[in-house]
């Protein structure tokens, strides 16, 4: 059971989440709230796997609260899925940098908010289509103004860079294995060695390190 936690400072917003997700029986909201302070002592008392964050919100806002709930997590930490109304990049680009592992617009489709809920369960993450290469593009931009700390490139093996050069292209692990011509279950072992050694819970956050660090390309 994939348990929720539902951040927004509207109540018809969260009563409607509730509605659709709970429509699933693989998912349970095991608690809600209406601003940022509160999401941080909400998701340390129900300990959810999935927090739905909104952005804009009184009393500390969801980037805000994304930012305090991972750094106080210890081993397991939820994966937030930022959801709100607004596509506009600095929202994007904040709720990545962030740690958020996935940012998805309001109105998207019931059936593709579950489903989102569910990739951010199993450690995958996502951002809507609509706005993926031109984040992709301008967290490459920033690398290039900013320059970055590649001393995490020198953990990783060349397979391992290779696989992670084909996951930021949006392979899925059956077309890397393809491509490199190994099992799926072996890419799935790179994956997880290469997130233990950046530091990160997912392959979204994965993917915005390639390209931060300059490992991948748009």
């Amino acid at each position: 059971m994939v348990r929720v936690a539902l951040v927004d400072d509207q109540f018809v917003v969260r009563a409607g989440f509730r509605v659709m997700l709970e429509t699933a029986e693989d998912i349970e909201v095991v608690g809600e709230c209406g601003d940022g302070r509160s999401a941080v002592e909400l998701v340390e008392r129900v300990r959810p796997d999935v927090v739905c964050m909104d952005v804009r919100m009184p009393r500390g806002d969801g980037l805000t609260a994304t930012r305090e709930i991972l750094a106080r997590a210890s081993e397991m930490p939820p994966a937030i899925l930022v959801v709100t109304t607004f596509d506009l990049d600095e929202y994007v680009f904040g709720a990545l940098e962030a740690g958020a592992s996935g940012f998805v617009l309001k109105d998207t489709a019931p059936d593709d908010l579950v489903e989102a809920v569910r990739r951010l369960a199993d450690g995958y993450g996502l951002v809507d289509q609509a706005v993926t290469r031109r984040v992709m593009a301008e967290f490459a931009r920033r690398r290039s103004v900013r320059g970055t700390d590649n001393g995490s490139l020198d953990l990783l093996t060349e397979r391992e860079l290779e696989i992670v050069r084909l996951l930021a292209q949006g392979m899925s692990n059956v077309e890397i294995a393809d491509k490199l011509i190994i099992e799926a279950s072996t890419v799935k072992s790179h994956l997880g060695r290469v997130m233990t050694k950046i530091g990160v819970r997912d392959r979204l956050q994965t993917v915005v390190w390639a390209y931060r660090s300059g490992v991948a390309t748009p």
